[in-house]
């Protein structure tokens, strides 16, 4: 019997992992457990791994489609309380908002980029 392949890395092909690193410890509160200039790796309390590669590095190489993959990194939050405080902060840390806190069919939404286009959502589940 094959054991089931659970997924526990994130990867975001970056510009500059120095850069990323900086942006993403600002925040998710924490430092990296490894920063090179060429990857850092976040380790989160969910377990999942959040890793930061030089684009330039990745092999195989990103060519074609995959230049344009798009997805985002999403972050749960208890309430509605919840969302408007991280919009608050995230604006107050300067960080690029694509959308402002919105009402959608899943629940309160905003969304911001990271330095490289990634999207983060932040968002609390409707009925929270």
């Amino acid at each position: 019997m094959t054991t089931a392949l659970q997924p526990n890395f994130l990867l975001f092909y970056v510009a500059s992992p120095v850069e990323s690193a900086a942006f993403y410890a600002r925040i998710l509160g924490r430092e990296p457990i490894e920063a090179s200039p060429g990857f850092a790796l976040f380790a989160l309390d969910s377990g999942l791994k959040l890793g930061l590669w030089v684009r330039t590095g990745v092999e195989p190489a990103v060519n074609g489609v995959a230049q344009h993959a798009s997805g985002e990194l999403a972050f749960a939050v208890p309430d509605v309380a919840a969302v408007q405080a991280a919009h608050q902060a995230w604006l107050a840390l300067g960080i690029p908002m694509l959308q402002a806190p919105t009402q959608m069919d899943f629940g309160l939404t905003f969304t911001a980029v990271d330095p490289d286009g990634h999207r983060l959502r932040v968002f609390t589940p409707q009925g929270d």
